[in-house]
């Protein structure tokens, strides 16, 4: 069974988003209903999604549900889908994904079940275990910690202390540093003059099995996604992860690297320390990135880029050798 971090408030009319946002809506009633907000992915009948301008494509047939979208993209989509037309995409999702979703209440929480605890666990006496949470056996969670609630942490994992894990999914043999944050929601939001409204984030963090995490890191929550880092991943301490990055397996990731939103990395990537990569990218197989390099730009398979923006290592040693001699 999927936990469940936040309360779906729907079904949601038509009208109530009409209510919310300045639109022109297209193929629908005000009486029409919405159960679910989701990314484009996980469109259908009854859920309501958004398509920004660069993410159509013609050779797309998209499943049937309502789109919000710019006026021209509903052109492009010629009647495929019913619509919800507006002037800024990022704007309208702030708003309607705050009338969609909330957190649990404490009253809410409080009525879960009490913390299900494996056998030989160890759990320091100051940390905080919320309703709801499953602790598998041989799980060790040092003092001042708070384990969040519906999160599951799996077998022979270990926490160190004053560490805060929500609205996450950790598997067996995970180590987790000190002082480190997952699952709290992303940079995510949209600016409206003066006044910026969030954008509520439904997603969770999955940390695969033997997952290494430093101390002093923070890993966000996906916005519409996931967050997610595959097996056998390490991160040295005070790390970055936003929210929506997928990192796969056996990957490394030296002191201070940061990774921006929606990026993805496939296996066995190294960054080193101090590294950063930009969001809406993806990162090849065996890709290694130089200390203190920014990268900017999609990288392929077996790419070694060093410097900012990031180019390949040796044309980069070449264009700056005079320097250092």
């Amino acid at each position: 069974m999927k936990p469940s971090f936040f309360k779906n408030l729907g079904p949601i009319t038509v009208k109530d988003i009409k209510s919310k946002i300045k639109c022109n809506v297209h193929g629908l009633h005000d009486n029409d209903i919405f159960t679910d907000f989701r990314n484009i992915k996980e469109l259908n009948s009854k859920n309501l999604s958004f398509l920004n301008d660069n993410e159509y494509s013609s050779d797309i047939t998209y499943n049937e549900g309502t789109i919000i979208c710019s006026n021209s993209t509903h052109k492009k989509l010629k009647g495929s889908n019913p619509t919800i037309e507006v002037d800024s995409i990022h704007l309208a999702v702030a708003k309607l994904s705050n009338i969609f979703y909330r957190l649990f209440t404490l009253n809410e929480i409080a009525n879960l079940n009490s913390p299900n605890i494996g056998v030989n666990s160890q759990i320091a006496d100051s940390s905080v275990l919320e309703n709801g949470c499953i602790i598998g056996s041989n799980v060790r969670i040092g003092s001042g910690c708070k384990i969040g609630y519906n999160c599951i942490i799996g077998n022979n994992t270990q926490i160190d202390s004053n560490t805060i894990i929500t609205n996450s999914i950790i598997a067996e043999n995970v180590y987790i540093g000190r002082n480190t944050s997952i699952g709290q929601a992303g940079f995510g939001f949209a600016i409206d003059k003066n006044h910026n409204i969030k954008i509520f984030h439904i997603g969770r963090v999955i940390l695969q099995a033997g997952v290494n995490i430093g101390s002093n890191c923070t890993i966000d929550r996906g916005s519409f996604g996931d967050t997610i880092i595959g097996e056998n991943t390490y991160f040295d301490n005070s790390c970055h992860v936003a929210h929506n990055v997928i990192i796969g397996n056996n990957c490394i990731f030296a002191a201070m690297c940061g990774i921006a939103g929606s990026t993805v990395i496939d296996d066995n990537v190294m960054a080193g320390g101090q590294s950063g990569i930009a969001g809406h990218l993806t990162i090849g197989k065996n890709v290694k990135i130089a200390a203190q390099s920014g990268v900017l730009k999609n990288l392929k398979d077996n790419s070694i880029v060093m410097g900012h923006p990031a180019i390949n290592k040796i044309k980069y040693i070449r264009n700056f050798k005079k320097y250092y001699e």
